[in-house]
């Protein structure tokens, strides 16, 4: 593959004094795996499994600080605009602060907005992209994409994950799911990837609760 990495720099440790909190043993394993990945001369194509709050998209951003501090660009598809969004957030929030320029790239963006958006990821002027199937459009090009994510990887056909790794030549795949998949089926579904799994959940993490909200409470959401 084209792109090199610096496991660890500035960015990765200025992000782990961030946290508040440190990283499971489930965690730092897994990590540990993603990031050997990204060593390796060969592509990554991994699977990272692991149950609603275990802690992946932290692991996730770990990996993005990788490459942001080795010079490239990353892209994470998400399948809906509020986990595109949900991700977003979270990602400025850690990462902005460090200096990382973050952008969304939705159909919920206004046009002008998302053409605006596009033309600062072909520039580079983007370090780390989100969005839903916006991002597989032909008008919307990379200038240095090495690393390609792509969570609850499940709701999208092969094709649209195939779209998005062919904006970059031989870049690194991670696959992300909620959904348990037992070792024997995920080899028969995914023979070509790798995987990993985040076995426990952070200590404290509270119960998770699930509503059903209206479009007008969606501000309820980040409340």
């Amino acid at each position: 593959k084209p792109q090199r990495y610096q496991l660890d720099g500035p960015l990765t440790q200025a992000l782990r004094h961030r946290l508040p909190f440190a990283l499971t043993a489930s965690q730092q394993r897994v990590l540990h795996e993603l990031l050997a990945d990204l060593a390796r001369s060969a592509p990554m194509q991994r699977l990272l499994q692991g149950d609603v709050g275990c802690g992946k998209t932290i692991v996730m951003i770990f990996l993005i600080a990788a490459a942001i501090q080795s010079g490239h660009q990353v892209a994470l598809m998400a399948p809906t605009e509020l986990l595109a969004e949900q991700h977003t957030r979270l990602i400025q929030e850690l990462l902005g602060p460090l200096g990382v320029s973050v952008g969304l790239l939705s159909q919920g963006v206004a046009s002008a907005e998302r053409k605006r958006r596009a033309a600062e990821i072909a520039s580079g002027g983007l370090s780390v992209v989100i969005g839903t199937h916006a991002l597989i459009q032909t008008g919307v090009t990379f200038k240095r994409l090495a690393l390609v994510m792509i969570d609850e990887q499940h709701k999208f056909g092969v094709v649209q994950r195939a779209h998005l790794a062919r904006k970059a030549p031989a870049p690194d795949v991670l696959v992300v799911t909620a959904t348990p998949i037992p070792r024997t089926l995920a080899l028969t579904l995914y023979g070509a990837l790798d995987v990993s799994t985040i076995t426990e959940l952070p200590s404290g993490r509270r119960p998770l609760t699930t509503r059903w909200l209206r479009e007008e409470q969606r501000a309820e959401l980040s409340a």
